[in-house]
């Protein structure tokens, strides 16, 4: 049986938006609204508001949007029942037994349960014979048996069913080791396990379960040299981060992110228990969210070869509209007996000097506008005149997109010193730059308003309307309705009737649960509503409108309807709209007497 809509009713009465918004997001009261950052897409100026009366939110800038579930299941990326029953246990509710969706939590369940089983599995293997090169390996890496027992580590046999057979006979079926991510299916109907001869390192999430593992090869053998389980219904590596259930807790004042597994434990067992890694991956701005929930401050410090740089720079264009503060750490330049230079780790870097040189490197690690200038510089020929212009425009533009006056004073002055130039000279190029792309924005803008159709069309695709003039009066349809349900009454109009299906989807919905003597509110239809959906019904229903004239306001839209309506079915016959206009203009008539 589904989850009862009287029981939603409840528990969305009993979830009051901001305060759960609030645990997320700060919030901020203004203008009978609330704002604050968004958590779903990177912003130092906020765009996100809720609206307390109508318990909704909305961002302007991503144009997420949707009711206090909706909300859930965004930010915890969960089902729309598993959002029902986190805000259920949040409100002291028990929720009645969904079993439609007892097939999906048992997958879930069975995946976290197949997963705890082969780290057991893995971490009692690398104590058998079997387990000795692994063992070896993990001796040349220099990790302790503490830290390889802290981090769960493992072997994975070099043999093809091992895992899959002792999984089996636990009582694990074939589907479930695959959907886990533990075995492949074979070519003859059998199963072979996904990881071999490798060492095993468990991803544990926040909570504490296993959801999956990442691997490194044995050297000497031919693959991949490191594996991740697939995406599962549990592992999903945009935003899974290495460790973070350990550096949570941390005691230091920020997070250091680095590039490998094996970097994370060398530097946790010399004491930085704040590093973490991405799986294999690069930061995506759902990892930098996540991080921000657990820090203020990051630190990145990946290798110091050309491709690390290349990665720091990347990492810095995410990162630059949170709310993060971000430094970089540079590890020192290393050469071979020839001068060459070596690329440098922070595992070969700490193996090397120590936690205390370590230590030294993190307290000195530069802001990102120091390392930004520090690597135009570095890159930069200043002996000539050709050069020296072209690290100032590299510069001018490095400095002008810096929110802060003081900011481009600061960096200004130091870039114009290392150039030789007075500050006053650079800080009018920087003015005239940011000018620059002031009349950029106001094109831009023009444009769009020499077009507002276009502008008035759902973000997503698969929405758009064909005929904009009827879904226009189809949103004022909604927004009536939602603000006064007794005008169902006037709303002489089936779903059908909507040139626009997800509005005629909503309008059919929201009349079914008036009928039924439900809540009318779009915070109720999350669990018949796609993401994209919700989200562009909540922009509709921030919209002005006036109950004044509801009554007539509602024929109106109707009518709007019925004439875009018959102008579609029949553009060549013009009899029909006449007759249909006629009767408009008795009805305008009779509601003005």
């Amino acid at each position: 049986m589904p989850i009862p809509e009287r029981f939603i009713d409840e528990l969305v009465a009993r979830s009051e938006l901001s305060g759960v918004v609030g645990e997320y997001v700060h919030l901020t009261p203004k203008g009978g609204s609330l704002w604050g950052c968004c958590p779903f897409h990177n912003e130092k100026t906020p765009s996100f508001h809720v609206v307390p009366e109508k318990q909704i939110y909305h961002c302007f800038g991503c144009g997420k949007g949707g009711g206090v579930i909706s909300f859930v299941m965004e930010m915890e990326h969960v089902s729309f029942t598993d959002a029902v029953r986190l805000l259920a246990k949040r409100a002291g509710m028990e929720v009645p037994d969904a079993a439609g969706d007892e097939a999906g939590r048992k997958k879930f369940r069975r995946v976290l349960e197949a997963n705890r089983e082969a780290a057991r599995f893995y971490h009692d293997y690398l104590k058998r014979p079997g387990g000795q090169a692994v063992r070896d390996y993990i001796a040349h890496r220099r990790i302790g048996t503490k830290f390889a027992t802290r981090f769960g580590l493992g072997a994975a046999p070099d043999e093809w069913d091992v895992l899959t057979r002792a999984l089996t006979e636990k009582g694990f079926s074939k589907m479930e080791l695959i959907d886990a991510g533990l075995a492949v299916a074979g070519k003859n109907g059998g199963i072979y396990d996904k990881f071999r001869s490798r060492l095993m390192l468990p991803v544990i999430d926040v909570r504490g379960d296993v959801v999956g593992f990442t691997s490194r090869l044995l050297p000497g053998l031919e693959g991949a040299k490191y594996l991740n389980s697939p995406d599962t219904v549990t592992f999903k590596k945009s935003r899974l981060i290495y460790a973070l259930n350990f550096a949570k807790n941390t005691k230091r004042p920020n997070l250091v992110l680095v590039e490998g597994n094996i970097d994370v434990i060398t530097l946790h067992q010399a004491g930085f228990d704040n590093v973490v890694a991405t799986m294999g991956t690069a930061l995506t701005e759902e990892h930098a969210r996540i991080l921000s929930r657990y820090t203020k401050e990051l630190v990145l410090c990946y290798d110091n070869d050309a491709a690390g740089k290349k990665s720091t720079d990347r990492v810095l264009g995410i990162l630059k509209n949170t709310n993060l503060a971000v430094r970089v750490l540079q590890l020192p330049n290393a050469y071979d007996a020839d001068g060459k230079p070596l690329k440098q780790d922070p595992d070969d870097f700490v193996k090397k000097f120590g936690p205390a040189a370590f230590e030294k490197c993190l307290n000195g690690s530069a802001g990102q506008n120091d390392y930004r200038l520090d690597t135009l510089l570095q890159g930069a020929d200043l002996s000539g005149n050709e050069g020296r212009m072209a690290f100032l425009r590299s510069a001018v533009e490095t400095v002008g997109a810096l929110a802060s006056p003081i900011e481009r004073e600061i960096y200004g002055n130091k870039a114009a010193a290392a150039a030789g130039i007075s500050g006053a000279a650079f800080a009018q190029e920087v003015e005239r730059w940011r000018k620059g792309q002031v009349r950029q924005a106001r094109r831009k803008e023009q444009r769009r308003d020499l077009t507002p159709a276009t502008f008035l069309q759902p973000r997503s695709r698969e929405l758009r309307y064909e005929n904009l003039r009827s879904a226009r009066a189809e949103e004022g349809i909604l927004r009536l309705v939602l603000l006064d349900p007794a005008l169902f009454a006037a709303a002489r109009i089936e779903p059908e009737g909507f040139s626009s299906p997800v509005l005629g989807k909503a309008f059919g919905l929201l009349r079914q649960r008036h009928e039924k003597g439900l809540s009318v509110q779009l915070a109720a239809l999350a669990g018949d509503l796609t993401g994209e959906e919700m989200s562009h019904l909540t922009q509709v229903v921030t919209q002005p409108e006036s109950l004044a004239n509801g009554r007539k306001a509602m024929n109106d839209y109707i009518q709007t309807i019925e004439t875009e309506a018959i102008e579609r079915r029949a553009p060549q016959s013009g009899e029909a709209l006449l007759a249909l206009r006629a009767k408009q203009r008795e009805k305008t008539m009779e509601d003005g007497q």
